[in-house]
């Protein structure tokens, strides 16, 4: 019986999965906030527009009791939440608070694999800044060359 040890298994099993993440069509998930926002009325125009700009989704728009205040919840993606508050208090004239809180994952929709789409410059990116290769590897790279 011959004994097969990691040294011969684990380069195999790797150079499989890279393949098969290769060619199951991959998508990067990104983090989403739950933003509540509390703004009077007449700032509410300045909210919508600055999620808007920033890829954010209004799901609930209700006003308080007994108050002149709105409370506006939306999802927000992480990477557009840098700076949103400065924005937010900058369009609505100091009115709105927003407190974000993680909620969920997402899956983007661009195609990572596709060249000049906005995750594969997310991915190569994130490759320089880990010093690999910029480019993804080829699937050609992971065959078996028997």
């Amino acid at each position: 019986a011959i004994h097969r040890g990691g040294g011969q298994i684990i380069p195999t099993a790797r150079r499989c999965i890279y393949a098969c993440q290769l060619t199951a069509t991959p998508k990067l998930m990104e983090p989403v906030f739950l933003c509540d926002i509390q703004a009077p009325e007449g700032v509410l125009g300045g909210i919508y527009s600055v999620l808007n700009q920033r890829r954010g989704q209004v799901i609930m728009e209700e006003q308080r009791l007994g108050t002149p205040l709105y409370k506006v919840q939306a999802y927000l993606p992480v990477l557009e939440s840098f700076g949103f508050t400065e924005k937010l208090r900058a369009e609505t004239g100091g009115q709105a608070f927003p407190q974000c809180v993680f909620d969920h994952w997402e899956a983007m929709n661009d195609d990572p694999l596709e060249e000049g789409s906005k995750t594969n410059v997310l991915v190569t990116d994130i490759r320089k800044r880990k010093g690999l290769s910029a480019e993804i590897p080829p699937l050609d790279k992971y065959l078996d060359k028997l």
